[in-house]
C-alpha cells in the first residue's frame, strides 16, 4: 500500500506564490510519474502538471510560465511551485502518483487534496 501526503495549500492574494509538496511512502518499487490535478467547484478535475521518472514535464496551458513541477527522488516527493497566482487557480489540488508496487504491478494513487484559494 502507498500513501500520498500533501502539504502547502492555503489562502493567498492574487500575484502571490505557494508551494505544494506531496510525499509518497509505503511499498514503492518505482515511481513512474507524479503530478498535480485540481478541481474547482462545479468543474471537472483537470491536470495541472506532471513529471515522469525520466524528467519529462507536462503543464496545462493555463499554468505554463507560472507553475513549475519538480521532484526529489531520494524523498519520493513532488513539488509544485505556483507563482503569480490568479483567482481562477482557486481549487482543491490533488497529488497523483503512478507507482510500481511490484516488478509487474503499477497502481494509480491519489492524495486527499489540499485547498488553494486566491483572492482578487
Amino acid at each position: 500500500q502507498v500513501q500520498l501526503v500533501e502539504s502547502g495549500g492555503g489562502l493567498v492574494h492574487g500575484g502571490g506564490s505557494l508551494r505544494l509538496s506531496c510525499a509518497a511512502s509505503g511499498t514503492i518499487f518505482g515511481i513512474i510519474a507524479m503530478g498535480w490535478y485540481r478541481q474547482a467547484p462545479g468543474k471537472e478535475r483537470e491536470l495541472v502538471a506532471q513529471i515522469t521518472a525520466g524528467g519529462k514535464t507536462t503543464y496545462a496551458d493555463s499554468v505554463k510560465g507560472r507553475f513549475t513541477i519538480s521532484r526529489d527522488d531520494a524523498k519520493n516527493t513532488v513539488y509544485l511551485q505556483m507563482n503569480n497566482l490568479k483567482p481562477e487557480d482557486t481549487a482543491v489540488y490533488y497529488c497523483n502518483a503512478f507507482i510500481a508496487t511490484m516488478i509487474d504491478t503499477s497502481v494509480n494513487y491519489w492524495g486527499q487534496g489540499t485547498q488553494v484559494a486566491v483572492s482578487s
